[in-house]
């Protein structure tokens, strides 16, 4: 081979594992990719069902419930415009109290319940994580709209 082929046969194959790598890296961050959804944004369908996904807002006041002496326990999120149920097995976050905000992570069942695998409590008193105060936020525009019509 000349010089310039084996320069030539250089660059396609650095090119070629360039390629290879960019579409790995890119399926690696679409399989992991985890999006966040209101309870009127579950209730409204645009949820996927079976799939991975984050679902925020307040603890309904009253809804905890434990079963019995297992880890499991039900519970459910508003955003004070729809609530949906929550099923999550394991131990809570210190700071997970009714009323106050959360973040569970996990997949939609069939019959309309979330199953969580995580569940993240907020940090300190002011703070809730930015897609459920803007969840929240809406859901009470939405609320004040429909009662002043």
């Amino acid at each position: 081979m000349k010089p310039r082929h084996k320069k030539l046969a250089m660059i396609v194959a650095g090119v070629t594992a360039l390629g290879i790598a960019s579409v790995l890296v890119l399926n690696a961050f679409q399989s992991n990719l985890v999006f966040f959804f209101s309870p009127t944004q579950v209730a409204a369908k645009e949820a996927p069902i079976g799939k991975s996904f984050r679902i925020g807002g307040l603890v309904t006041e009253g809804s905890v419930q434990r079963e019995g002496m297992s880890t499991t326990v039900h519970f459910s999120v508003t955003d004070t415009s729809h609530t949906i149920p929550v099923v999550y097995t394991g131990i809570l976050p210190d700071l997970f109290k009714e009323g106050k905000g959360v973040v569970a992570q996990g997949k939609m069942s069939d019959k309309g319940v979330f199953q969580a695998d995580e569940v993240l409590a907020k940090h300190d008193e002011n703070y809730m994580p930015p897609e459920a105060a803007e969840a929240l936020e809406k859901a009470a525009k939405a609320q004040k709209a429909s009662l002043s019509e």
